[in-house]
């Protein structure tokens, strides 16, 4: 099987049925299966599953999981020998997936790839090609960490300047979460996402350990997804605090100080993550 698509969804029946539609029509030309994780949705998503795609693979939680933990759970079970995690406001055009994969297999030291992205207004959402967050950035400078991505564009000037290489395939550091294509051989190396990570962090750590085993993420754009609205997350909650600055932390604690190495099994929240990090 070549494209194993996978889509976590909370309450997001409309955007999901939608991704749902042009995934079967961009997928005509691939032997492709779509897995869907649906994390305690409350509305009408397992219903319109059922009724309107019953070609797709279900795996239901009775209670929401975090994004890591999720997306491993339909990693288990994909086939593929490209595997897509695809956020469900993201529709894919008829010859999107066609592209990517033609680059892929001309390319074998990509281990990830993300593509341009347009709002529904058709504006060039810069996340595409820049993924990682101010505040990661700033605090990548402040702890050294920045030293980890050395030949990165993340801290330069003309990183700051992303703009310019909307139409220009280029070499990339952080995957974006919403579109992430990854060869299924390069994670049977380096392993799937680490669940240490909740809400935040676990594409970064994905992404650095890609390029850590010597493989490429790039943005593509010669082709364009489009992304609906997403879902507004209150960033003054104290769970989005917690979640999202406790990546950085966890992001530092695991490359400065080698935690993966000490195995803290008594400490809650450090348990040896779902891989093995080879050093």
């Amino acid at each position: 099987m070549q494209l194993s698509t996978i889509i976590i969804n909370h309450n997001q029946c409309r955007q999901l049925r939608q991704a749902l539609a042009a995934l079967k029509q961009a997928t005509l030309h691939l032997d492709a299966e779509v897995i869907v994780v649906d994390n305690a949705s409350e509305d009408l998503s397992l219903r319109m599953l059922k009724a309107e795609f019953p070609e797709v693979q279900v795996i239901a939680h009775d209670k929401p999981q975090d994004f890591a933990k999720a997306a491993n759970s339909a990693l288990d079970n994909a086939r593929g020998s490209y595997v897509l995690v695809l956020n469900p406001s993201v529709i894919v055009g008829d010859e999107t997936l066609d592209k990517l994969h033609e680059f892929m297999e001309l390319h074998t030291d990509t281990g990830g790839l993300s593509v341009r992205m347009l709002d529904a207004e058709g504006n060039f959402i810069e996340g595409s090609n820049k993924n990682m967050p101010p505040e990661w950035v700033k605090f990548f400078q402040l702890s050294g960490l920045s030293r980890l991505f050395s030949k990165s564009r993340l801290f330069s000037k003309h990183y700051q300047a992303g703009w310019i290489e909307e139409f220009e395939n280029t070499e990339m550091d952080v995957l974006n979460n919403c579109f992430m294509m990854l060869r299924k051989s390069v994670l049977n190396e380096i392993g799937v996402f680490d669940e240490r990570f909740k809400s935040y962090g676990c594409d970064i750590d994905l992404s650095y350990r890609i390029r850590l085993a010597g493989f490429k993420n790039y943005y593509y754009a010669k082709t364009f997804v489009i992304q609906q609205g997403q879902v507004q997350i209150n960033k003054l909650s104290w769970q989005y605090i917690k979640n999202f600055y406790g990546a950085m932390f966890t992001f530092a604690a695991k490359y400065l100080f080698r935690l993966p190495e000490l195995r803290l099994k008594t400490l809650p929240g450090w348990s040896s993550p779902a891989y093995e990090l080879k050093q």
